[in-house]
């Protein structure tokens, strides 16, 4: 897979960065032959400028020779992961060929974990930028593939997170796979030892190469 680069966007609420979620998930991408870097997106500051330097950092890559770019976010990660692959305005070598989101926030309109969406939005954000900057109402028939995963037991960013994402996929018929698992809490990052959750590395792989091969065939 050396035509396709993966970037790793850890989670941390848009206030930091959880380090088990960065460079030890593009190791292990490597590990199984797949070319993957860690991007830290800016903290602290407000939509669109996260966005704009992921936009900025998928065209350095996709200019160093990556002929398919993926993002792989864990949490707040996962919710610019999804804006960067969903939201209109990018430029061809901008755009986004797959992303894998584990326990993802994809809405800014829910009241759950309201500390990424004041620093991200602000704390009077109108409900038309609240809905703009929510995943479900930014998909289309145009938008890429996705690999979602969860668990039931995350209280911090729930599950339904990914189930408003999910059936907004499947209203618009984009290729998606969902994996909600029984036991786990948030940010379980590559989720070694944990009961269940930990099979979705093997899974999300088996998907990636799905992709890789179905845009290899499409070539």
């Amino acid at each position: 897979m050396s035509e396709t680069h993966v970037i790793v966007l850890p989670g941390g609420g848009y206030a930091e960065y959880s380090e088990h979620e960065a460079e030890p998930v593009a190791q292990w991408l490597r590990q199984n032959g797949v070319s993957a870097s860690v991007f830290r997106y800016p903290l602290h500051q407000r939509h669109p400028a996260p966005l704009v330097a992921l936009r900025g950092e998928i065209a350095r890559r996709r200019a160093a020779g990556a002929l398919r770019i993926g993002l792989l976010g864990f949490s707040a990660g996962g919710h610019l992961a999804g804006l960067a692959a969903l939201s209109s305005g990018a430029t061809p070598d901008q755009w986004v060929q797959f992303a894998i989101l584990g326990y993802p926030i994809t809405s800014m309109e829910t009241e759950t974990y309201r500390p990424s969406r004041m620093i991200l939005l602000g704390p009077d954000a109108s409900d038309e930028l609240r809905r703009a900057t929510s995943l479900d109402a930014l998909v289309t028939p145009e938008a890429p593939p996705f690999f979602l995963w969860h668990t039931a037991e995350d209280t911090y960013v729930p599950p339904e997170h990914t189930y408003l994402l999910a059936m907004s996929l499947a209203r618009n018929t984009i290729p998606h796979t969902v994996h909600v698992f029984p036991h786990g809490p948030h940010s379980l990052g590559l989720a070694e030892g944990a009961d269940g959750a930990q099979a979705w590395t093997d899974l999300s792989l088996q998907w990636l190469r799905e992709q890789t091969r179905q845009s290899s065939g499409d070539a």
